[in-house]
């Protein structure tokens, strides 16, 4: 997306850093006091099955030579080469609905509903996304929660997407993927796969297990009732933003639309270096060949429309009723001496452009609502919220942050009709994680 100058290098740098996915910091590098043996952060602890891994890999090396030391990448097989003409009209074989480009906006409009109605919009945030998950609890608990004629999702906001747009039944499955996940459950650290500095295999099977048959069929249901569900990834291959009509992927059922469904929530919150990217079977004027996607986020923080659909010159208009939009990413400048370290100082570099990056979408979002003459709404973590966190994904971290969505949603002022303010030098919040010592 083309919206601001220099936003997707921005947003490049901040997955490869990875404080959206994991905002307490970088999981695969060690900070110097790790490397030095000083004070060492607790780890998580690791899924149950890296320790059959762990034994795997010492019973090789008692029989084995040691391998050469790009024997991990030589290991990759091969790419079928293409042509940006052949990725351009590709298509998911017997889906031919399954998807299209989110710049093009002749395909966007027909992907719209015929009837026009609210509208709910999550962000990406990582672990962050325990907010948007509470708020979507309250406002059930409160009966203030419709059924969103359009749901999108990014990142974090892909993976709960389906479960918002499937109704209030999924409101247990959605508080406990984001109250008792842990970072096993996410990735396996130390597991470098040649793409990326982590393996993502635990998160694949959360999502396996989170994304049931009875669901895709639910999901199924609504599309056919006329309701939309999106979710945006990357195409790495093209550099664009690919949106995914998660609807028409599951009316199409069986076994080929769950194995993809589930792919592409993968795909969307897979954070490029950091997290292998998801390869996904395309055919062209009869050739297949595999497009490389990863995290939806490094188009923009959020999608509601095509970036020339956005702009403030445009005259286009939202055929919604209402435009909600969930923020899963704390908007306040946090402090803390940042070392000196290229990891730490890209992590909080990023940390400060991205509040910027979103807010700039929002602005735009809140000219589009107004020249649609429909009502604006944003939810974001308030800046009071200051619960420490221990590492990535710290069930206690998100369990506060979970319930302070919960009561908001819950509250008389679950979305704010205007822009979040601006914070000025005094309301800086201290860094969360930096009383336990963590990056």
């Amino acid at each position: 997306m083309t919206m601001y100058p220099r936003r997707t290098l921005l947003a490049a740098a901040a997955f490869l850093a990875v404080p959206l996915l994991m905002p307490s910091g970088v999981p695969f590098i060690a900070k110097p006091a790790q490397a030095q043996g000083l004070n060492p952060p607790a780890k998580a602890l690791p899924h149950p099955l890296s320790f059959e891994r762990t034994r795997a890999k010492q019973a090789r090396v008692k029989t084995q030579s040691p391998p050469p030391v790009a024997a991990k990448s030589s290991e990759l097989p091969p790419r079928v080469p293409f042509t940006a003409a052949e990725d351009e009209g590709a298509t998911i074989s017997g889906m031919p609905d399954a998807r299209f480009w989110a710049d093009s906006e002749t395909d966007y409009r027909n992907a719209l509903p015929l009837q026009p109605g609210p509208w709910l919009i999550l962000s990406s945030g990582g672990a962050d996304g325990a907010f948007g998950a509470g708020l979507l609890n309250g406002l059930t608990a409160a009966g203030k929660r419709p059924d969103y004629t359009v749901v999108t999702g990014v990142s974090t906001g892909a993976l709960m997407a389906p479960f918002a747009f499937a109704g209030s039944r999924y409101d247990a499955a959605l508080r406990k993927a984001y109250t008792e996940v842990t970072a096993a459950d996410v990735f396996e650290a130390g597991a470098s796969t040649g793409e990326s500095f982590v393996d993502s295999w635990p998160l694949r099977d959360f999502i396996a297990k989170q994304v049931t048959p009875a669901l895709l069929d639910d999901v199924a249901a609504a599309h056919r009732a006329g309701r939309r569900l999106f979710v945006v990834t990357s195409n790495l291959d093209a550099e664009r933003s690919v949106v995914w009509n998660m609807g028409a992927i599951a009316a199409h059922g069986g076994d080929d639309g769950l194995k993809l469904f589930r792919a592409v929530l993968l795909a969307s919150a897979s954070v490029p270096g950091g997290f292998p990217p998801v390869l996904i079977d395309v055919e062209a004027n009869g050739k297949h060949f595999q497009e490389m996607h990863v995290d939806g986020g490094l188009g923009g923080q959020f999608f509601v429309a095509p970036a020339a659909l956005m702009t403030t010159t445009s005259d286009y208009h939202l055929p919604a009723t209402q435009l909600y939009i969930v923020v899963n990413t704390g908007l306040q400048p946090s402090f803390k001496v940042v070392d000196r370290f290229a990891p730490t100082i890209l992590t909080q570099a990023i940390g400060m452009a991205v509040p910027v990056d979103t807010r700039l979408m929002l602005s735009l979002s809140y000219a589009v609502a107004k020249r649609s003459d429909i009502a604006f709404n944003v939810a974001a973590i308030p800046a009071s919220f200051n619960t420490p966190s221990k590492g990535p994904f710290d069930p206690v971290y998100m369990k506060a942050l979970f319930q302070t969505g919960y009561d908001q949603g819950q509250g008389a002022t679950a979305f704010s009709a205007e822009l979040p303010p601006y914070p000025s030098g005094s309301t800086t919040q201290p860094n969360r994680i930096e009383k336990t010592g963590a990056n």
